[in-house]
């Protein structure tokens, strides 16, 4: 049975402008229309036959018709002027279907578009693979084209909005459920892998928990996208380790089992020629000491020796066991005047060696915790993503030198892993506070890997789905490179900016007053971004959220059985 179009909720106005792109709608007494409400509206084309034209509402507004002062207000409340409230919907134009540009006529009965013709307004019925990332206001899924996600015509996301407001990094962890749950990868599913950096806390270190404040409703919400309200199925979490601690115990509070510890022996250090990822601050590149960097660091690979099952080194006779130890021989080496020339150059004067050696000493408190030669060796160590579809690299207990390090380090080696490995599967990269890492001004390390990814990552299937407070501060090339652009809350001053200017005037004007979990998406094949609401996260956001464990380890193992669960509890008092 074919499905029945929606009763008219007013006709095109014929006292302003109707153009292809955008005409407004007179609505009937009984009818009303909302921001974000999709409509369509049909005119008869001689020689071609009906052409539909849709679009979403991106503004409606009311008014007195027969008043002329601001006081005539109260005289039509008391009967005494007559007049009549009406109402304009101002609404922007997504599809013309056929492409006969023509402006919808005025006195043509608009409607509210659904089903079949609400999905053919906004492309989804030309979407091959979609991916929901919530729902509009109508009720209703709003998608994204995969193709714009995996690399096929595009990729990268770049999220903007206030911190603590714009509800940025839940909206993330949503779309990436959504892409590996939805059905929409397949049988790639199974290839595709997350790496998510964690900088606010351990709020990210119970996404395998299911959350204990998930209801009924909130069930019913992922189920009318098509999704189960579950938590992460295969998830792996490292951690820094404790500073000064032999043990190698991660850094962390909430979390007691199933995390990892990670850190880089010194023997890692040197042959992997670490060292300019110790200066990563954008304003190193800027200065001169920069070829000392790379001059020590060509000098620690070919001299390092690896000594012990710790990572310790060995070099020019000396052995190594701590940062602070490496620091204090490369600093050994650039003030003796018989070894300056050696591991500086020979044309390095010695003011840039200072300049060099201040920086560098200045990262022993930062790196001392992360770069190790006194710990016994752990494969598990390692950050990897082969193990685990979801990997969390928690950072929040590390200065934020420390942290720019670990972000570096870790992108270049998934980058060189998945290079080698080819494009068969998708790695999805998510950074927060992505401002930080690739500034608009300057160069470093890091901001050259994510430049690299950003310009040729989705042929090599890394996707950059990046964080940040203001998209007017991350280097431009990053920011036009990302196909899907989503916003939530903004400061009004951030709003004005340039970067928003594929939002409506109106949707900027929202976005200062959005609330936390309304995002508005853009994507290439829709003119207007479009205003979705995302469910709340069925997985735990902090530990007081945590339901029960997983019934099986993050690395995808049967967690083993605890050997003290049978022992009955005691509620004694302990004795002192």
């Amino acid at each position: 049975m074919a499905e029945q179009p929606a009763p008219p909720v007013g006709r095109v106005v014929g006292t302003e402008d109707s153009t292809p792109l955008q005409f407004s709608v007179a609505l009937a007494e009984d009818a009303y229309l909302q921001l974000d409400d999709v409509v369509v509206t049909v005119r008869a084309v001689p020689g071609l036959g009906p052409v539909m034209t849709s679009g979403v509402v991106t503004q409606v507004r009311a008014r007195h018709e027969g008043a002329s002062f601001g006081s005539d207000v109260f005289l039509i409340a008391d009967g005494v002027l007559p007049a009549q409230v009406q109402e304009i919907a101002e609404v922007t134009t997504t599809r013309v279907e056929p492409e006969c540009y023509v402006p919808p006529r005025p006195g043509e009965p608009v409607r509210r578009a659904t089903g079949d013709e609400r999905a053919q307004a906004l492309y989804f019925d030309q979407m091959d693979t979609k991916v929901a990332v919530g729902l509009g206001r109508d009720g209703d899924p709003i998608y994204v084209n995969l193709d714009f996600l995996d690399g096929t015509r595009g990729g990268h996301v770049s999220i903007s909005g206030i911190s603590g407001v714009a509800t940025k990094t839940s909206f993330a962890l949503f779309l990436l459920y959504s892409i590996f749950t939805g059905g929409a990868l397949g049988r790639r599913a199974l290839n595709a892998k997350a790496l998510v950096f964690s900088v606010k806390g351990e709020d990210l270190l119970f996404l395998d928990h299911a959350n204990t404040r998930l209801d009924d409703e909130l069930r019913a919400d992922y189920a009318r996208l098509d999704l189960a309200a579950a938590p992460f199925a295969s998830v792996g979490f490292f951690a820094p380790p404790i500073p000064e601690d032999l043990s190698g115990r991660p850094n962390v509070s909430g979390r007691t089992s199933g995390i990892a510890a990670f850190w880089w022996t010194l023997y890692e250090f040197c042959a992997a020629e670490l060292l300019p990822y110790v200066f990563a601050d954008a304003e190193d590149e800027r200065n001169q000491y920069t070829m000392v960097i790379h001059q020590v660091a060509a000098r620690l690979r070919r001299e390092a020796v690896e000594t012990g099952d710790g990572g310790a080194v060995v070099i020019e006779g000396q052995v190594l066991r701590t940062y602070d130890d490496l620091v204090e021989f490369i600093s050994d080496q650039l003030t003796d005047e018989d070894t300056r020339r050696d591991w500086a150059g020979p044309v390095t004067g010695v003011g840039t060696i200072n300049a060099f050696l201040r920086r560098l000493r200045s990262s022993l408190k930062p790196l001392r915790a992360i770069v190790r030669g006194d710990l016994a060796n752990n494969p598990a160590r390692r950050v990897t993503t082969e193990n685990q579809q979801v990997t969390v690299v928690d950072l929040h207990n590390l200065p934020e030198r420390a942290q720019r390090f670990v972000v570096g380090v870790v992108l270049a080696s998934e980058t060189a892993r998945k290079e080698a490995a080819g494009p068969g599967g998708l790695l999805f990269t998510m950074i927060d506070e992505l401002n930080k890492y690739a500034p608009r001004e300057g160069s470093s390390p890091i901001k050259e890997v994510l430049l690299d990814i950003a310009e040729r990552g989705r042929s090599l299937g890394i996707i950059l789905v990046g964080a940040q407070q203001t998209a007017s501060e991350v280097e431009r090339r990053i920011v036009s490179n990302s196909s899907i652009k989503i916003v939530g809350r903004l400061d009004p001053a951030e709003a004005g900016r340039p970067e928003y200017g594929f939002l409506p005037p109106s949707q900027r004007a929202r976005a200062t007053l959005a609330k936390p979990g309304t995002m508005f998406v853009s994507q290439p094949e829709i003119p207007v971004p479009l205003a979705v609401e995302f469910p709340f996260p069925a997985w735990a956001t902090r530990q007081s959220e945590c339901g029960a464990p997983p019934p099986t380890g993050t690395n995808g193992a049967t967690r083993p059985r605890d050997p003290f669960s049978r022992i009955p509890v005691v509620e004694d008092e302990p004795p002192f």
